[in-house]
Formats: C-alpha cells, sequence, structure tokens
C-alpha cells in the first residue's frame, strides 16, 4: 500500500499528548479516529473529534470492530502504563498497520517498542525538556534537535557576524555551522545567501551539529 500524506491516522489513548495530538491533526484536515478507554474523556472530546470511541486499545477484537487493520497510520499515545503501551503496540503490529508511531517515556521503553515493531518512537516530555533547559540556560530562542547529535536553533547573530556578507564570514569553517534563514524585526523568515548581511535585531536559524549550534549561540 503506497503511503498518502492525508490518510486516516488512528490515535490510541487520549492523555495530555494523544488529546493534543489528535486534535491538530483535526485542525489540519486529516480523519482521525480517537480511542481511549475513559467514557467521561471520550464525551468530552466528542465535539471536537468526529470520530472517538470508548474502547480498550489492547483489545484486539475491540480494534478490530472498530476497523483499524483498514488504517494505514497509527499512534500508540499511551505513555505512563507501560504495559499497555507495549501491548497496544504490538497489536497493530499484528494488525499489520504500515506506518506505527509510539510514545515512550524513557530509552528503555523506547528500545522495546521500536523492537516489537513500532516504526517510530517519540520522547515527548523528554524532548520538550531538553528543549526549555537549552532555552533557559542560554541565549537561543528556540532549540530542536532534529536528528541525534543535529538540530536546528533560533537566536540572534553574534556581533563578529553584523554586517558582513555570509558569504565572506567563514562562518562554517570557523563553527561548523550554517545560517538557513533570517527574519528582520518586522519581517518574515527568508532564505539566507552568501550576500546577506545581518543586523543586530534580526532573528536567525542555525543548523549543524549540536555541539557547534549551542557554541554558537552562546558568542556575545
Amino acid at each position: 500500500m503506497a503511503e498518502k500524506k492525508n490518510d486516516p491516522v488512528v490515535v490510541i489513548g487520549l492523555g495530555r499528548f494523544g488529546r493534543s495530538l489528535a486534535l491538530e491533526l483535526v485542525r489540519r484536515g486529516a480523519e482521525v479516529l480517537a480511542i481511549d478507554s475513559r467514557p467521561k474523556l471520550v464525551q468530552s472530546l466528542a465535539g471536537q473529534i468526529t470520530n472517538i470511541a470508548t474502547a480498550d486499545g489492547t483489545d484486539i477484537e475491540a480494534l478490530r470492530q472498530l476497523g483499524v487493520s483498514d488504517f494505514y497510520r497509527a499512534v500508540v499515545a499511551i505513555g505512563s502504563d507501560l504495559e499497555a503501551s507495549i501491548l497496544a503496540t504490538s497489536l497493530l503490529v499484528e494488525l499489520e498497520i504500515e506506518d506505527i508511531w509510539a510514545k515512550a517515556v524513557s530509552r528503555q521503553h523506547g528500545r522495546i517498542l521500536h523492537r516489537i515493531g513500532a516504526h517510530h518512537v517519540v520522547f515527548p516530555e523528554h524532548d520538550m525538556g531538553e528543549r526549555v533547559a537549552h532555552m533557559v540556560s542560554g541565549r537561543m530562542l528556540d532549540y530542536v534537535e532534529v536528528d541525534e547529535g543535529f538540530a536546528l536553533v533560533k537566536t540572534h547573530p553574534p556581533k563578529e557576524f553584523v554586517g558582513v556578507p555570509l558569504g565572506e564570514s567563514k562562518l562554517r569553517h570557523k563553527y561548523g555551522v550554517t545560517i538557513v534563514a533570517v527574519k528582520s524585526p518586522g519581517e518574515e523568515f527568508t532564505y539566507a545567501t552568501p550576500d546577506t548581511e545581518l543586523s543586530y535585531g534580526d532573528i536567525v536559524l542555525v543548523s549543524g551539529r549540536s555541539d557547534n549550534v549551542e557554541r554558537f549561540a552562546e558568542l556575545p
């Protein structure tokens, strides 16, 4: 079955993460089947998520009755109940869902989810904690680790690069990072070019290895 960007999505577990995920998918126009075992929670979301059901996500017959096996993509958003998270993920594998995402609360939990067949494992609490820690502890305005050891940072340009065309700055040679976009006050982000000259009030998006972008963001 070919992957389609707008395929319907099953979300199992409607805690804070699952609820936010399901509502955002709905807002983006995706068809969502949301499943949770708590009737009051399901009832409270019924007006916001059209396809929502009270069911046990660890019961394969319940999943079959809801037509989960017809979906291409599913997310196990259960976090705190590790047994339920692992079992629900294994049932999606048994139902031959082709694109399974699962939330993990620890690296060990994540490794287990990978081993039983999850195609993607996310660590929302860990990732958000790391992101906020970078912003609290330094000059960064935002921090996103896009892959292990590689990050994208939003920050202000260090003074040594203000007024110098990026093509002449030797930025990558000195610090191993690349400025990919620039936002001047009152304007939108635009792609950076070799002719781009930075100003003190600008905001830049910088990509590179995590240690390099962190070092760059701390420059005065």
